[in-house]
């Protein structure tokens, strides 16, 4: 099994532009109401995106809830930590946490927020650090 998390956005393209502008994700489908993202042209699917209006999965959101996953972290192992937390910066991205060492994994990380409001977190491998 592998995980391959869904967001709900209120504009799957303009979530899908700033997935890659800020992380460096790739498009694999493209869309107004649904998109596949992946680590690089040929790699892994990492994130999919639906319209929050797209009403073939009416279960995906709560009515009368806002977006932004209260309690869930988007989260991304990189093992270029220092090139995605530089592209982060240039993106212009809002930055919740910068560049820190979490002592408990012994690698870095960086929480971000996303347009919807999602927690996303990038992180270096586990142990990386020390």
């Amino acid at each position: 099994m592998r995980p391959m998390p869904m967001l709900t956005c209120t504009s799957v393209s303009g979530s899908s532009d700033w997935y890659q502008r800020v992380l460096g994700l790739v498009s694999a489908h493209g869309g107004d109401e649904y998109e596949m993202l992946t680590a690089g042209v040929d790699g892994p699917l990492v994130l999919q995106l639906h319209e929050v209006d797209a009403h073939e999965h009416g279960h995906l959101v709560r009515e009368g809830q806002p977006l932004g996953g209260n309690g869930v972290a988007v989260w991304f192992e990189t093992d270029d930590f220092a090139r995605v937390a530089g592209r982060i910066r240039t993106a212009g991205a809002e930055v919740l946490e910068d560049v820190h060492v979490n002592p408990l994994a012994n690698h870095l990380e960086i929480w971000l927020r996303d347009p919807d409001g999602y927690v996303v977190v990038v992180s270096s491998p586990y142990g990386d650090v020390g």
